[in-house]
């Protein structure tokens, strides 16, 4: 790799959209298929979304835990997918959300952000809430790569609220915090920072933070979950540039079939590509 995730990622999003498909292996979407909740089912399903998509979406994501659930053999299936995906020129987010302290955080960042790994993503999702501290092995590990991370911000779940939403000590929700210390580690970076937060497009007070990261913010919740690409720019306002939003559900109910998965993400892309100006 020649440039840091965080311009990479820029490229990406203004050539091909602003679009990030999860590879989502379910048992009730296997079902959809026509496939068995099984490796074989496993296996097609992943190489399906990555023929279809990797050479024309920005970003793909696979969910760790929908192949950890196969043990060994799912996860085999895994390293494939993210090295087909990446070879067809896609980016990948690998959707793990770790977060420990110390040496066990430096073996998860090195699974995950090693060149080495067999499991080696562009990017990683990560959770904070040991301390934005204890995702020091991780941020290390990405910029030795040249990765990113995401990490666990403002997420649309409602559990999320009493933690997220806290007051630290600084008088800032714990939210904030997390946004301040990703815009810390982004200062200076151009075209884009590589550490970006996970924002959930389906809140309604978003515009309330400061999203000013110079970082992506990935945004679950456009499709099935409720939120349009026509919502991004009252829900992000001046961030919306920078947004990423994830489309899983209402692009992978298309397949298996190739050509309608493909129609669905250009179109997705399309629409927010228009939505937020980009």
């Amino acid at each position: 790799m020649t440039a840091p995730f965080g311009a990479r990622l820029r490229a990406a999003m203004d050539t091909r959209g602003p679009l990030c498909v999860g590879i989502d292996p379910h048992a009730s979407l296997l079902r959809d298929w026509g496939l068995d909740d099984d490796l074989a089912g496993l296996e097609r399903f992943s190489r399906t979304v990555v023929e279809a998509l990797a050479d024309r979406v920005a970003v793909l994501k696979p969910q760790v835990a929908f192949f950890e659930r196969f043990g060994s053999k799912g996860l085999a299936v895994l390293e494939a997918g993210i090295a087909e995906a990446r070879s067809a020129g896609t980016l990948v987010l690998t959707d793990a959300k770790r977060g420990d302290i110390g040496s066990t955080m430096a073996a998860y960042a090195e699974a995950f952000l090693a060149t080495s790994s067999p499991l080696f993503s562009d990017a990683l999702t990560v959770s904070p809430y040991l301390g934005f501290g204890s995702l020091q092995p991780a941020v290390d590990a990405a910029r030795a790569a040249g990765s990113g991370l995401f990490v666990l911000a403002l997420t649309s779940n409602p559990e999320g609220h009493e933690v997220q939403r806290s007051t630290a000590r600084s008088g800032r929700t714990v939210a904030q915090e997390i946004l301040a210390r990703l815009a810390a580690e982004n200062a200076g970076e151009e075209p884009l920072g590589s550490f970006g937060a996970v924002v959930g497009a389906t809140l309604s007070d978003v515009d309330e933070a400061d999203l000013a990261i110079n970082g992506a913010l990935l945004a679950p919740g456009v499709g099935a979950q409720g939120a349009t690409p026509a919502d991004l720019p009252k829900l992000f306002g001046a961030a919306a540039r920078n947004v990423l939003p994830n489309v899983s559900r209402d692009v992978l109910r298309h397949g298996p079939s190739v050509a309608a998965l493909r129609a669905s993400a250009d179109r997705y892309a399309e629409e927010i590509r228009a939505a937020v100006g980009v």
